[in-house]
């Protein structure tokens, strides 16, 4: 008798620690996007963008360059299998070398 209520209270004991687990999960999750809210909402003064860095700028040129011969060549049929990243890459190269 007392080995079948030790055993009811283990297997009682084992199903409550993970739902109270779970439920300080929940609990800590409600109050940090609660507090995140508020961290949101009380700022005052927005951050100041930056201006592009030179290399930036002459990246996203190049990007733009190689979209719109990436744009011809898939419009021809002449991309053979190859994939935007793979393309981007040797354009890429291919203009920073011109531009050197």
């Amino acid at each position: 008798m007392l080995k079948l209520i030790y055993s009811a209270a283990v297997a009682v004991s084992l199903i409550a620690i993970p739902m109270s687990g779970q439920a300080q999960e929940s609990k800590a999750k409600s109050e940090t996007s609660k507090s995140t809210a508020k961290s949101k909402t009380t700022t005052t003064a927005p951050a100041a963008k930056r201006e592009p860095t030179p290399g930036q700028l002459a990246a996203r040129e190049r990007q733009k360059q190689c979209g719109v011969e990436w744009k011809e060549a898939k419009a021809a049929g002449k991309t053979k299998g190859t994939t935007w990243p793979k393309y981007w890459s040797a354009c890429n190269k291919r203009l920073k070398e011109k531009n050197t």
